[in-house]
């Protein structure tokens, strides 16, 4: 399986619920450093994975929904902890839609895979992977 990761990063704010999450509850930042690993079974016909171009400028698009924002405002989120699981699946759905549509080019439509790690801090991170082939869609 060949791969290509391209990285970003985003700031956000939000609080949790539960009491599971100790001071947490409380408003607070996060900024995290953001990696999208595209992943494919064989090369194009110039050797590439995915235009690791592309690939930068639709994460930035898909981070920029979320960058500089309280997640507790966003509707989308209402009721949810935005945990770093769950906001590493959620770009994951984004860009896995973004490559479906052709955001990637036609590389973007024939990969097999994605990984979305969103690292809070050198000690701690968490991510989400799986397919977006257009079969996977639902």
């Amino acid at each position: 399986m060949y791969s290509l990761t391209v990285c970003d990063h985003v700031m956000i704010a939000h609080s949790f619920q539960g009491a599971v999450f100790g001071p947490a509850q409380r408003l607070h930042g996060a900024t995290y450093a953001v990696e999208a690993e595209f992943r494919a079974p064989i090369l194009d016909a110039d050797h590439l994975v995915v235009d690791i171009g592309l690939a930068g400028q639709a994460l930035r698009r898909v981070l920029d929904t979320l960058d500089y924002r309280n997640l507790d405002d966003l509707a989308e989120f209402a009721g949810r902890n935005t945990t770093t699981e769950f906001l590493a699946a959620h770009i994951h759905a984004l860009l896995a839609d973004a490559c479906r549509e052709g955001a990637l080019g036609a590389g973007g439509r024939r990969l097999s895979g994605l990984k979305i790690l969103l690292r809070e801090s050198p000690r701690a991170f968490a991510a989400f992977e799986g397919p977006i082939g257009a079969e996977d869609a639902a």
